[in-house]
């Protein structure tokens, strides 16, 4: 397994990561035994990068990562955890929270879930408006000093919010959709990221849009999904033929869908490390196969003429959502 260091000053990891969220949350039922042994599959293959939030099925993700962690030892993995969002019981968002006392208190819940002394990145999940980035960190800050946290990361947020905290301690990683069809952060915020020794982990697959396991009569009233402007209508319809574009490359090298659009990514920088959401032992060992595609320029130049910057048909979260993306705010200011 190759690894990549996060940034200038965060941990090296491992070149592909595991993002858990859908094992607990937002893309509807998950078998908890098949997701511990995707975990187990991850670890075997050499991943050590899991990424969780405390929000994700309420806790349930962390404590999930708790069990599939017991007895195999922590030198060698790494934990991402995103904090801040808050939840009513029927598991609805009702704001964010980023005081630095709320900090604190978030933290010490996901130090007992996860059954861990420390968190190896802990990131914000959104900027609070209502907080100084400034404090925030700063109180992360002092959760590193004094041991619970190794390293600071953020979550979708600006070039002006990422200098403004990377001024208050260093910021290992940005965590921010990056794919074929989302490459928005090419305006500015990649190079703010370069400019300031900041790593990207990066959502690669567009939700499972350009996965090339997505269809039109796909539905779940508990999949969050189909709430996005491009999983809907004729915005589904123009992303899917993208994906048929993306299949006939795929075809010509003679991988999968996915395989390419995780190899895509990972070729844009060895300061990228592209996350993985994958559910299940079959979809994870398709992510893993992506590390032995070998883009040519060739291949990089269709990529780029099938997918340039804005082709995907529909935003990424829909209006009430995108308000609380700091990292999208540049294409309106």
């Amino acid at each position: 397994m190759e690894h990549r260091k996060l940034g200038a000053t965060g941990p090296k990891v491992s070149v592909i990561g595991l993002g858990c969220m859908g094992m607990s949350d937002f893309y509807g039922p998950a078998d908890r035994g098949e997701s511990i042994a995707t975990i187990h599959a991850a670890l075997d293959a050499g991943i050590t990068l899991l990424d969780t939030g405390d929000f994700y099925g309420v806790g349930h993700n962390e404590l999930l990562i708790r069990d599939a962690l017991s007895g195999r030892s922590r030198d060698t993995i790494q934990i991402s955890v995103k904090f801040g969002g808050l939840r009513d019981p029927a598991r609805g968002f009702i704001g964010m929270d980023c005081r630095p006392v709320a900090v604190k208190n978030f933290l010490s819940y996901s130090l007992q879930r996860l059954g861990a002394d420390h968190v190896d990145i802990y990131r914000p999940a959104r900027l609070d408006p209502a907080v100084p980035i400034e404090d925030t960190v700063g109180a992360i800050a002092e959760m590193v000093k004094a041991g619970y946290v190794k390293h600071i990361g953020l979550s979708e947020v600006g070039s002006d919010t990422l200098r403004r905290a990377h001024a208050v301690h260093p910021i290992a990683d940005l965590q921010i959709e990056y794919s074929l069809i989302a490459r928005g952060i090419e305006d500015d915020i990649l190079s703010t990221c370069r400019e300031l020794g900041i790593g990207i982990t990066a959502y690669v697959l567009a939700r499972g849009l350009i996965s090339g396991h997505w269809s039109k009569d796909r539905s779940g009233a508990q999949d969050f999904r189909m709430m996005s402007p491009r999983f809907q209508g004729a915005n589904l319809d123009s992303n899917l033929a993208l994906v048929e574009a993306l299949r006939a490359i795929a075809a010509d090298l003679g991988v999968s869908v996915a395989q390419v659009a995780i190899a895509w990514v990972a070729a844009q920088g060895n300061d990228i490390v592209p996350l993985v959401g994958a559910r299940r032992r079959d979809r994870l060992t398709e992510a893993l196969g992506a590390l032995d595609v070998k883009l040519t320029a060739a291949h990089l130049a269709k990529l780029a003429k099938a997918f340039p910057p804005g082709a995907a048909a529909g935003g990424r979260y829909n209006d009430e959502q995108l308000a609380h993306l700091d990292s999208e705010k540049r294409k309106t200011a």
